[in-house]
């Protein structure tokens, strides 16, 4: 898997703080500065001088490295091609977006600190983060603390609509992208259509594990299927590097598939020690969106007979079917020469939100921010997929709703948004492909 080095391209200020707090590589990055992998870049100075620190000045918390690299450097990507084409047409309120862009390592430590950082020294309106459920845990109650939306494009447990229910947090939370309240029951219809009757579940300790375990496995139970580990689960350490016990766990007493709720490095040791151990013969693996890299197949290896071992393996992930995904991938193309990855429509999306509610609210804060972000995704108003358009009409004093590229990105009171979700499987080639659509009933 390819890691970022250190950010060698920093300016000085930047640099200094981000060694005081130790834990996350930062840069100031505007739209010329944009690098394929989002996380560190050359800072375009004029744009960043000629904010004077008084236009917008947004933030990405994201993994360039650590556990979830794969799948956070696409999505770090979305960010500042947002911002170039933003301010290509004029800004926000008059005056150019300036990003600064932070790894969170796929650690919530490195994320807990990049938050602060982003907040009380970048002292930036809105964040773009995380993807970990478990980082944007971490991260969630500084930004509210300190009055910073921050919007994932990636963290999907229901324990952030629980907490926002609760009002834990102030209105300062929003995300792009649906919680497995929505996935799990769609993988246990998928499950369901496939004709498992007996599943057994093994997922990563943290919010997103958990959290999906749950949902699967009370939407599986209600389709008249048993998950046959329920009272046992298999939950392994999120820093674990070896997985032989947790692996024969969880396919022990041949259940007709197996839910593997994992991230990328940690999830493909794991299905190789399964392999490894010959546990994993005629059982169906179902995999979440977590796994969903081009890099997995190869990573977890191919067979004495040169064949990949993941081959056949099925998945969910949240889909992107909405108004401006095919705007989205022309200028994706254009700029990178591919398509655009998993989650960088919802990226793209969450950051569209950032600036057209900060010209709905007419001010360059998180408080402006959070108070319009509901209503510049929502009917009524004019629909735009094109955020320069929405940008023009909000300028005009006109309402609109906001057709993402992801969806419609209808947020709701909790932040949360509903998706359809892509059914993808893992080819002899090693390739990954879509296959079918699923959604919950």
């Amino acid at each position: 898997m390819q890691r970022i080095s250190a950010a060698l391209s920093l300016g000085l200020a930047t640099f200094t703080a981000g060694f005081l707090l130790a834990a996350c590589e930062t840069s100031n990055t505007t739209p010329n500065g944009a690098a394929n992998n989002g996380a560190t870049s050359t800072p375009a100075t004029d744009t960043t001088a000629a904010s004077g620190g008084s236009g917008l000045k947004i933030g990405s918390l994201l993994p360039a490295t650590g556990d979830l690299a794969s799948i956070g450097q696409q999505m770090a990507a979305a960010v500042p091609l947002v911002v170039e084409t933003v301010n290509a047409c004029g800004g926000v309120n008059g005056q150019p977006v300036s990003l600064v862009a932070v790894d969170d390592q796929t650690d919530p430590k490195a994320g807990a600190a990049g938050m602060t950082k982003l907040a009380t020294v970048d002292k930036v309106a809105g964040v773009v983060g995380s993807f970990a459920s478990s980082v944007s845990t971490a991260a969630v109650s500084i930004a509210a603390q300190n009055k910073v939306l921050l919007i994932s494009p990636g963290s999907t447990s229901p324990v952030f609509t629980e907490k926002a229910q609760k009002g834990d947090f102030n209105g300062f939370w929003a995300r792009t992208v649906p919680p497995d309240s929505y996935q799990g029951p769609a993988l246990a219809e998928l499950a369901n259509k496939k004709g498992f009757k007996r599943v057994s579940t093994i997922v990563i300790n943290n919010d997103y594990g958990v959290g999906f375990e749950k949902a699967f496995v009370q939407a599986f139970e209600k389709l008249g299927g048993t998950v046959v580990n329920k009272n046992n689960p298999v939950r392994y350490d999120p820093k674990a590097t070896t997985f032989e016990t947790e692996a024969a766990a969880a396919f022990a007493g041949k259940p007709d598939a197996v839910l593997g709720v994992f991230y990328v490095e940690t999830g493909s040791l794991l299905l190789k020690s399964a392999y490894q151990q010959g546990v994993a013969q005629g059982v169906q693996i179902m995999l979440t969106d977590g796994m969903k890299s081009d890099e997995f197949p190869a990573q977890v290896g191919k067979t004495a007979d040169g064949k990949f071992i993941a081959s056949g393996i099925i998945g969910t992930v949240p889909g992107s079917d909405g108004k401006g995904l095919e705007a989205l991938t022309k200028l994706w193309q254009s700029k990178k020469g591919s398509a655009p990855g998993e989650f960088a429509p919802q990226a793209w999306d969450a950051t569209a939100l950032l600036v057209l509610a900060a010209q709905a609210a007419k001010e360059n804060t998180g408080v402006g921010i959070a108070g319009k972000i509901r209503e510049v995704s929502s009917a009524p108003g004019v629909e735009v997929t094109d955020v320069c358009e929405g940008l023009k009409l909000l300028q005009e004093g006109k309402d609109i709703n906001y057709q993402g590229a992801s969806g419609n990105v209808d947020i709701d009171a909790n932040g949360d948004v509903v998706g359809v979700y892509d059914v993808w499987t893992v080819g002899d080639d090693g390739k990954i492909k879509t296959i079918d659509k699923v959604t919950p009933k």
